[in-house]
């Protein structure tokens, strides 16, 4: 049932912008909890890579006075990679196109991490 509402918020993330490829609810640890990724996408290796990312971005913000971490952000030739705590125990995911207007996919992003802490 839990999943299955998770799975609403990042459906509902995933129409609000054609920009927005993929998205995926994480445990801190890197255990997937819901996700909607393409078949080209690992889960596993998404989730472990995301867990990964959010540990280096929390340790660095602390270790340079810069306050609780918000958000990583992953900037590639072909896209983006959003992180944005969904709750203490939680991160979405957001994979987005190289052209996504990236303040619209941000506030969306936020939007869908609150509900989803909301929800765990």
């Amino acid at each position: 049932m839990r999943e299955e509402m998770l799975k609403s918020v990042l459906s509902d993330l995933n129409g609000s912008s054609a920009d927005i490829e993929a998205s995926a609810v994480i445990s801190t640890d890197g255990l997937t909890i819901a996700s909607l990724l393409s078949s080209t996408m690992d889960e596993d290796r998404v989730g472990a890579m995301a867990a990964a990312m959010l540990s280096l971005g929390d340790r660095t913000a602390i270790e340079l006075a810069r306050g609780e971490l918000e958000q990583v952000m992953i900037k590639g030739d072909n896209g983006y990679v959003l992180l944005i705590h969904a709750g203490p125990d939680a991160v979405l995911t957001v994979i987005a196109r190289k052209e996504a207007k990236l303040g619209l996919v941000f506030l969306d992003a936020k939007r869908a991490a609150l509900g989803i802490a909301e929800l765990l």
